[in-house]
């Protein structure tokens, strides 16, 4: 179900941004007298505008500019209400399934829904944290050497979790006192700052773990 509603949900969000994109041709190569009425419009009152767009009858580039921009506004604000549906229904699965993920910090909405499919399609990785930080590609791969001794993030796994777990440690690191400080700490003893992201990810997945699995 979950899988379902963000499959919509991102297929939405990419064709509303193919929209936008060519609402936006289309006025470059409009008629500049209308292009310059809408001329520093942020993208929210740009739809709104083009939407209220009256062609008129003929057949001159002008009345197809405007039939062509209204019929691109209103498609995207379908699919701005299609979109605010989805994520209603995706936040409803949450709530009901793994509510505790939603408090976590970091966690969005989507970043959630994406940890709750992969812990779904892979209950049989989820034995241990380490399973689980493996199953998401935040596990320390050896890749010492010589007298370089060193570790690296493992390249396999699921790259959506490994996503998601990586937006949530650029928010912290962002945002969290606490996650700076500890970042620059792993810096002070000899980590670079790529190194010290990794341990990050780690401390995360260790973190989201039990989240995952409370009923």
């Amino acid at each position: 179900m979950l899988r379902m509603f963000k499959l919509a949900k991102d297929s939405a969000m990419k064709s509303r941004t193919q929209a936008i994109n060519q609402l936006r041709a289309v006025l470059v190569n409009t008629d500049p007298t209308l292009r310059e009425s809408m001329a520093g419009l942020g993208t929210t009152r740009l739809v709104q505008r083009c939407a209220r767009l009256l062609p008129g009858t003929g057949s001159d580039a002008l009345v197809a500019g405007k039939y062509t921009l209204r019929l691109l506004a209103r498609r995207i604000q379908n699919l701005n209400a299609e979109i605010e549906d989805l994520q209603a229904q995706i936040h409803r699965v949450v709530e009901a399934h793994r509510p505790q993920l939603l408090k976590g910090y970091g966690l969005g909405l989507d970043t959630a829904a994406t940890l709750l499919i992969t812990a779904g399609d892979n209950p049989d990785r989820l034995r241990s944290e380490a399973s689980f930080a493996s199953l998401c590609g935040v596990c320390p791969v050896e890749a010492s050497s010589g007298n370089t001794s060193r570790r690296r993030l493992s390249r396999g796994g699921d790259r959506r979790a490994n996503a998601a777990i990586y937006r949530i440690a650029l928010s912290r690191m962002r945002w969290d006192p606490s996650t700076r400080a500890y970042v620059q700490r792993r810096i002070a003893e000899g980590k670079t700052k790529r190194e010290a992201l990794r341990c990050l990810k780690r401390y995360i997945a260790r973190e989201l773990y039990p989240l995952l699995q409370a009923a």
